[in-house]
């Protein structure tokens, strides 16, 4: 169990001392990496686009897309930095 308390803390420390930009990225590449269900919507000005990804999953690429097959079977690409993914159940 002390083991297990040392590497959180040792967790924590590691992520206070990233950046902003180095979290979103560990953040992106942690969805990359897990399937489930998801509502990914895409807003930008007056512009707002919502999918819902049942047991899939969404991926980033180093271009700055996340992309990723909706539930009608469609391939979809969208910006990161205008776009919210929310974990659905």
């Amino acid at each position: 169990m002390k083991r297990f308390k040392w590497a959180g803390f040792l967790l924590i420390v590691l992520l206070s001392a990233c950046t902003e930009d180095q979290q979103n990225q560990f953040s992106r590449k942690a969805v990359e990496y897990l399937d489930g269900s998801y509502k990914v919507t895409y807003a930008n000005g007056s512009t707002l686009k919502s999918w819902v990804i049942k047991e899939g999953k969404v991926t980033s690429n180093p271009k700055g897309y996340y992309y990723f097959w909706d539930e009608n079977k469609h391939y979809v690409q969208t910006p990161i930095e205008n776009t919210f993914i929310e974990e659905i159940k």
